[in-house]
């Protein structure tokens, strides 16, 4: 039994989805949420996460990382997405198990969720082709960057707190609030943090 999360800001999208799956006997919807917040309150009971790709701006990719962050072991399958390497690829590396494209068909919506439950990774072979020559490039680019323990020593034990909370992606004044201290005093610290990890944005600290 294949137990399913459906994520998708737009609660008819859920439930037509979730009609659907019900249809078939290997599938149970453990239920339908809006938002991450929504999310949490399923994750322990399901097997696999489908994330719409429909949300506005970067809304999707920054879902599926926090699903990454939150509960690693649940595959997260990203559907909706059109047939481009410049378009998959951002999503392949934000932490999904899988894709469905938006001119899928029903049948091939199933087969693919089945074989990416059962550890396949159904993909085009230009996405392939594409996925071999990304790592070839992080390959490259690892092995010039310095040992991250070492990196990481650099760093203040506050310096520290502020690279764990950037990496929960809260903002500068979150990040004051949470550790009592001046929203200028956080500005320093992320770019002390920046600077000594030799990273150019905050985004850069997700990867770490």
């Amino acid at each position: 039994m294949i137990h399913v999360l459906i994520i998708d800001e737009v609660p008819l999208i859920c439930s037509v989805l979730a009609s659907i799956l019900k249809e078939e006997p290997d599938f149970q919807v453990v239920g339908c949420a809006t938002t991450l917040d929504e999310a949490r309150l399923y994750l322990e009971k399901c097997d696999l996460v489908l994330v719409s790709t429909t949300m506005p701006d970067e809304a999707a990719l920054e879902l599926i990382r926090s699903l990454a962050r939150v509960d690693s072991s649940v595959k997260v399958v990203a559907i909706g997405l059109a047939d481009s390497e410049e378009i998959i690829l951002p999503y392949v590396e934000a932490g999904i198990a899988g894709y469905v494209l938006r001119d899928d068909s029903v049948e091939e919506l199933l087969q693919k969720i089945r074989a990416i439950h059962n550890g396949g990774a159904p993909v085009s072979s230009q996405i392939a082709a594409a996925l071999m020559q990304r790592v070839a490039e992080l390959k490259e680019l690892c092995a010039d960057l310095p040992n991250e323990a070492e990196t990481l020593e650099a760093l203040t034990p506050r310096e520290r707190e502020v690279l764990d909370l950037l990496q929960q992606n809260l903002s500068n004044q979150a990040i004051a609030e949470r550790l009592v201290i001046e929203v200028g005093t956080v500005k320093n610290h992320v770019h002390n943090v920046l600077k000594k990890l030799n990273l150019t944005s905050r985004r850069d600290v997700t990867r770490i």
